[in-house]
Protein backbone atom coordinates (compact mmCIF):
# COMPACT_ATOMS: atom_id res chain seq x y z
CA UNK A 1 0.00 0.00 0.00
CA UNK A 2 1.23 3.29 -1.15
CA UNK A 3 1.85 6.18 1.81
CA UNK A 4 -0.76 8.61 1.55
CA UNK A 5 -0.19 11.60 -0.31
CA UNK A 6 -0.24 15.18 0.90
CA UNK A 7 -1.46 18.43 -1.33
CA UNK A 8 -0.18 21.61 0.07
CA UNK A 9 -2.46 24.86 -0.36
CA UNK A 10 -0.36 27.53 0.90
CA UNK A 11 -2.24 30.99 1.54
CA UNK A 12 -1.53 34.47 0.39
CA UNK A 13 0.47 35.13 3.31
CA UNK A 14 1.88 31.74 4.26
CA UNK A 15 3.26 32.25 0.34
CA UNK A 16 4.54 35.72 1.10
CA UNK A 17 6.52 34.75 4.18
CA UNK A 18 8.05 31.84 2.40
CA UNK A 19 9.07 33.76 -0.43
CA UNK A 20 10.61 36.97 2.02
CA UNK A 21 12.72 34.21 3.16
CA UNK A 22 13.91 32.72 0.44
CA UNK A 23 15.11 36.45 -1.31
CA UNK A 24 16.93 37.36 2.34
CA UNK A 25 20.62 37.35 3.30
CA UNK A 26 20.05 35.99 6.59
CA UNK A 27 17.81 32.73 6.12
CA UNK A 28 19.94 29.69 7.13
CA UNK A 29 20.32 26.62 3.84
CA UNK A 30 18.17 24.39 5.56
CA UNK A 31 15.38 26.92 6.11
CA UNK A 32 15.69 28.39 2.56
CA UNK A 33 15.21 24.67 0.88
CA UNK A 34 12.31 23.96 2.83
CA UNK A 35 10.79 27.35 1.58
CA UNK A 36 11.83 26.22 -2.05
CA UNK A 37 10.07 23.18 -1.72
CA UNK A 38 6.97 24.13 0.28
CA UNK A 39 6.82 26.89 -3.17
CA UNK A 40 7.21 24.52 -5.72
CA UNK A 41 4.86 21.53 -4.38
CA UNK A 42 2.17 24.86 -3.40
CA UNK A 43 -1.21 23.27 -5.73
CA UNK A 44 -3.09 26.15 -5.08
CA UNK A 45 -4.42 29.04 -7.00
CA UNK A 46 -1.32 31.10 -7.55
CA UNK A 47 1.33 28.16 -6.92
CA UNK A 48 3.27 26.20 -9.57
CA UNK A 49 1.85 22.74 -7.78
CA UNK A 50 5.07 20.79 -9.31
CA UNK A 51 5.58 16.79 -8.94
CA UNK A 52 7.48 15.75 -5.93
CA UNK A 53 10.51 13.92 -7.80
CA UNK A 54 10.17 17.46 -10.17
CA UNK A 55 10.99 19.30 -7.03
CA UNK A 56 13.33 16.51 -5.48
CA UNK A 57 15.79 17.13 -8.53
CA UNK A 58 15.72 20.95 -8.97
CA UNK A 59 16.55 20.98 -5.49
CA UNK A 60 18.78 18.04 -4.45
CA UNK A 61 16.64 16.88 -2.15
CA UNK A 62 15.24 13.19 -2.19
CA UNK A 63 11.67 12.47 -2.25
CA UNK A 64 11.11 11.25 0.87
CA UNK A 65 12.44 14.48 2.57
CA UNK A 66 9.38 16.46 0.50
CA UNK A 67 6.81 13.73 1.24
CA UNK A 68 7.72 14.12 4.47
CA UNK A 69 7.88 18.08 5.11
CA UNK A 70 4.62 17.76 2.92
CA UNK A 71 3.09 15.31 5.79
CA UNK A 72 4.52 17.62 8.86
CA UNK A 73 3.08 20.76 7.10
CA UNK A 74 -0.38 19.14 6.52
CA UNK A 75 -0.30 18.04 10.19
CA UNK A 76 1.36 20.81 11.96
CA UNK A 77 1.67 23.37 9.24
CA UNK A 78 3.96 25.85 7.89
CA UNK A 79 5.84 27.34 10.61
CA UNK A 80 6.32 23.78 12.13
CA UNK A 81 7.73 22.48 9.26
CA UNK A 82 10.39 25.58 9.10
CA UNK A 83 11.88 24.76 12.52
CA UNK A 84 13.11 21.89 13.64
CA UNK A 85 11.43 19.32 15.57
CA UNK A 86 12.21 18.84 18.99
CA UNK A 87 13.99 16.05 20.55
CA UNK A 88 11.66 12.90 22.51
CA UNK A 89 14.54 12.09 24.20
CA UNK A 90 17.29 14.54 26.16
CA UNK A 91 20.67 13.84 25.08
CA UNK A 92 22.65 11.21 27.45
CA UNK A 93 24.70 12.83 30.11
CA UNK A 94 28.11 13.34 29.26
CA UNK A 95 30.33 11.56 31.76
CA UNK A 96 33.71 11.40 29.69
CA UNK A 97 35.08 15.28 30.26
CA UNK A 98 38.52 16.54 30.77
CA UNK A 99 38.59 15.02 34.26
CA UNK A 100 38.07 11.34 33.11
CA UNK A 101 40.49 11.74 30.24
CA UNK A 102 43.51 13.10 32.98
CA UNK A 103 42.61 10.11 35.33
CA UNK A 104 42.31 7.67 32.32
CA UNK A 105 45.50 9.18 30.83
CA UNK A 106 47.34 8.90 34.39
CA UNK A 107 46.35 4.75 34.44
CA UNK A 108 47.31 4.58 31.13
CA UNK A 109 50.67 5.91 32.11
CA UNK A 110 50.77 3.30 35.10
CA UNK A 111 52.41 -0.09 35.32
CA UNK A 112 50.85 -2.36 33.64
CA UNK A 113 48.57 -4.82 35.58
CA UNK A 114 50.60 -8.41 36.81
CA UNK A 115 50.52 -10.95 33.60
CA UNK A 116 50.62 -8.31 31.37
CA UNK A 117 53.59 -6.38 29.20
CA UNK A 118 51.64 -3.55 28.58
CA UNK A 119 47.91 -1.99 29.33
CA UNK A 120 45.46 -3.17 26.68
CA UNK A 121 42.43 -1.07 25.32
CA UNK A 122 39.90 -3.78 27.22
CA UNK A 123 42.48 -3.99 30.01
CA UNK A 124 42.24 -0.51 30.77
CA UNK A 125 38.39 -0.32 29.62
CA UNK A 126 37.66 -3.16 32.83
CA UNK A 127 39.59 -1.09 35.00
CA UNK A 128 37.70 2.32 34.66
CA UNK A 129 34.61 0.24 35.69
CA UNK A 130 36.68 -1.44 38.56
CA UNK A 131 37.44 1.27 39.83
CA UNK A 132 34.07 3.19 38.97
CA UNK A 133 35.53 5.96 37.04
CA UNK A 134 32.29 5.25 34.91
CA UNK A 135 29.18 3.03 35.29
CA UNK A 136 30.02 1.37 31.64
CA UNK A 137 32.47 2.19 29.12
CA UNK A 138 33.26 1.01 25.58
CA UNK A 139 36.81 -0.08 24.07
CA UNK A 140 36.12 2.77 21.76
CA UNK A 141 35.48 5.17 24.47
CA UNK A 142 39.29 4.54 26.14
CA UNK A 143 40.29 4.41 22.38
CA UNK A 144 39.13 7.30 21.30
CA UNK A 145 40.34 9.54 24.69
CA UNK A 146 43.70 8.20 24.57
CA UNK A 147 44.15 8.93 20.92
CA UNK A 148 43.08 13.00 21.23
CA UNK A 149 45.61 13.23 24.34
CA UNK A 150 48.05 11.57 22.56
CA UNK A 151 48.89 8.86 24.81
CA UNK A 152 49.78 5.77 23.09
CA UNK A 153 49.82 2.19 24.62
CA UNK A 154 52.84 0.97 23.13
Amino acid sequence: MAPPRYKIKLTAAERLDLERLTKTDKTSARKFAIARALLLCDAGDSGPGWKVADVAAALGITTRTIEHLKRRVAEAGVEAALERKARLKPPREVIFDGAFAARLTALACSRAPKGYARWTVRLLAEKVVELKMAPTVSTMTIQRTLKKTNCSLT
